[in-house]
């Protein structure tokens, strides 16, 4: 097997792996296809893999059709973010210390190979708030397209 073979396989395993981190909470149909299936927003949920008491709703464009239906088409890089906190928060050090600023909490291939749409968190210690920021990104070129939400870290249950 070659090198590109093996490395383009495993990137596509890694890929998938991380498709299932993400809840389908609904989606609405935006334009209407005759084959296959209508272009979409689909609102997803996942869970700060790292932070307890953090969850995030994704919203983004899905497309239809036989290609969308086939998982050939490249979605738009239209997206947006919001997190909550859900339960009591307790920040890792490594995450206060920084040092894991701008990591992906969550990604979703948008494309057969080369685009995913992800969600980055950082911290901000001077106001004790989680940062999360979803865009797209893509081997060649991204998108500008952006969308940030912030989750203030409070005491809980009292």
């Amino acid at each position: 097997m070659r090198l590109g073979t093996l490395v383009l396989s495993t990137a596509l395993v890694l890929g998938m792996a991380s498709v299932a981190a993400a809840e389908t909470i609904g989606s609405v149909s935006t334009v209407f296809k005759m084959i296959g299936a209508n272009d979409k927003i689909v609102i997803e949920a996942f869970d700060d893999p790292d932070i307890d008491g953090v969850t995030c709703y994704l919203s983004r464009a899905k497309k239809g059709g036989v290609s969308g239906s086939l998982g050939l088409a490249e979605d738009t890089s239209d997206a947006s973010v919001d997190c909550v906190q859900i339960g009591p928060i307790n920040i890792p050090e490594r995450v206060k210390s920084g040092k894991e600023d701008g990591e992906a909490v969550f990604k979703k291939r948008t494309s057969l190979l080369f685009k995913t749409m992800q969600v980055v968190r950082f911290y901000d210690p001077k106001r004790n708030v989680l940062v999360y920021l979803s865009y797209s990104d893509r081997v060649v070129e991204g998108s500008p397209k952006n969308s940030i939400s912030t989750v203030p870290v409070l005491p809980w249950g009292k």
